[in-house]
């Protein structure tokens, strides 16, 4: 079920600075983690044959909304409106990444199949797609205040002061997806 929310009042500029791969040698990120976030291949298939019949994939939310000015850029498109799609994975319930994807109007429009994925992989539907271009990684700390941090743990029983977190942008047949990864302090551990 797709919601509309209303719209937030002026956007503010991205406080969050994203760093390029080249650049993530220079940041301290826990030992346990580094390897999901700069790894090879699907994360969701990672993460699927070290947790085993333990792994879960829900979606949690999805809703329509405005796209902030940081999102345009990040997306490289004008529109002015998209889809927001939150899923959580897990480990024997324990969540291990929080991932968002932001599809704006436009590609809804060329694909409309997009909003109507519910629990599936959206990297595992993509990979068997042809006119599937994906950009390098971008990597950032996110603050435990910022929107999509919120958002990632609104359910958590014990919130860390943020999380780290990877993004990339995702041509579909020219039309643009925003993928943001988060990934939580218990990633790796059982």
């Amino acid at each position: 079920m797709i919601r509309t929310r209303p719209a937030p009042g002026k956007a503010q500029p991205d406080p969050v600075q994203w760093l390029p791969a080249e650049r993530l040698g220079q940041l301290t990120i826990d030992a346990q983690m580094r390897p999901w976030m700069i790894g090879k291949g699907l994360l969701t298939q990672r993460l699927k044959a070290a947790c085993g019949g333990r792994f879960g994939l829900r979606l949690v939310d999805q809703w329509s909304g405005l796209l902030s000015g940081a999102y345009q850029s990040a997306l490289r498109s004008t529109d002015n409106a998209g889809l927001f799609r939150d899923v959580e994975i897990s480990n024997a319930g324990s969540v291990w990444v929080f991932e968002q994807t932001v599809m704006p109007d436009s590609t809804l429009v060329a694909h409309p199949w997009l909003a109507e994925m519910g629990d599936c992989a959206l990297g595992e539907t993509l990979i068997d797609l042809s006119g599937v271009v994906r950009s390098s990684y971008e990597y950032a700390w996110l603050p435990a205040e910022d929107a999509v941090t919120a958002r990632a743990l609104r359910g958590a029983q014990v919130k860390p002061a943020g999380l780290w977190a990877r993004r990339s942008r995702v041509s579909l047949r020219q039309a643009p997806l925003l993928i943001q990864e988060l990934f939580f302090p218990a990633m790796g551990r059982v």
